[in-house]
């Protein structure tokens, strides 16, 4: 299988672009702010958060970076317009950080404090491990100008999360806990599906224990119970955690957790740079390109698990 998936990544760029939005368009909003706050106004009267990312990992100019970052200012404009339930999501390839730290500070400052401003909050992802240590430090930054609004992403497969968790501690940080996507050298990171389990639910379980406040980003069932067992446990009540989705993925299942009473928050990304990140996703896990290819029969044979519009 995973000589076909490297086959199929390797053939994605001769790929017609109208085939690949195809694929793309029930993973992705659209290409306007007004696409994604119409879907974020659906996924609300649904009883489901989200949050909204700009794509834009792509850029090559301190001007382009900048661009990103004032776009965002409209993204928080778009949600006390309509009224969404929805935060952010940046990630800070896109607001410079490879072309400059300082410039990725000023642009990540500039979209928080906006954020705080229209008292909402700001998520900053977490990409390959080649940025991890830039990412903490510019979170920890914020947090010491006493910007409150914003959280971090940490990546279960890494073999450093515990370790992050524990110097992260004394700032009871606002967490989105996800298994990881990159690919990365074995001694960076669980490449066994066990290990990485057991990475996500001794994360969760430090998190918890911590006194985080945790966006459970999964669709593994397996870790989706250990979750529900966890908060079970602690008592905590639905608004002291929340499961986060990608948007198209295991729908029925994310239905299920809201009609069973917890926060349920959806992962919607927009913007004119679908195409480059559809592809780089898929270049950077080839076993994503098996499960696109099975979710593409699956539609064009009435089995796919269709988004409405």
């Amino acid at each position: 299988m995973a000589v076909y998936d490297r086959a199929l990544v390797r053939l994605l760029p001769a790929v017609p672009k109208p085939v690949v939005r195809r694929i793309a368009d029930r993973y992705i909003a659209g290409t306007r702010l007004e696409d994604a706050c119409t879907l974020v106004t659906r996924l609300n009267a649904q009883g489901k958060l989200a949050t909204i990312d700009i794509l834009g990992e792509a850029i090559t100019s301190p001007d382009e970076a900048r661009a990103i970052a004032r776009a965002y200012h409209d993204v928080f404009d778009g949600i006390e317009r309509n009224g969404l339930d929805a935060n952010v999501s940046v990630k800070l390839t896109g607001l410079g950080l490879e072309l400059d730290y300082d410039l990725c500070h000023e642009n990540l400052e500039f979209v928080v404090r906006h954020a705080e401003v229209s008292s909402n909050f700001v998520r900053i992802d977490m990409e390959d491990s080649s940025t991890t240590d830039a990412t903490l430090a510019l979170y920890r930054q914020l947090r010491a100008a006493g910007l409150d609004n914003v959280g971090i992403v940490l990546q279960a497969y890494l073999r450093r999360t515990l370790p992050d968790i524990r110097d992260l501690a004394p700032l009871r940080p606002n967490v989105r806990l996800c298994k990881g996507i990159y690919v990365e050298p074995e001694e960076i990171a669980f490449e066994d599906r066990q290990a990485i389990r057991a990475g996500f639910m001794a994360a969760l379980t430090a998190l918890l224990d911590g006194g985080s406040y945790v966006g459970i980003a999964t669709h593994d069932e397996f870790l989706i119970d250990d979750a529900l067992r966890q908060v079970a446990e602690r008592e905590l009540a639905p608004t002291e955690y929340e499961f986060q989705m990608l948007l198209g993925v295991r729908e029925p299942l994310g239905d299920e957790l809201v009609h069973a009473g917890h926060r349920l928050r959806i992962y919607v990304p927009f913007g004119e740079q679908w195409y480059p990140y559809s592809l780089r996703r898929l270049q950077e896990n080839p076993r994503i390109a098996g499960y696109v290819a099975a979710d593409t029969v699956g539609r064009l044979t009435g089995r796919g698990n269709h988004r409405g519009r």
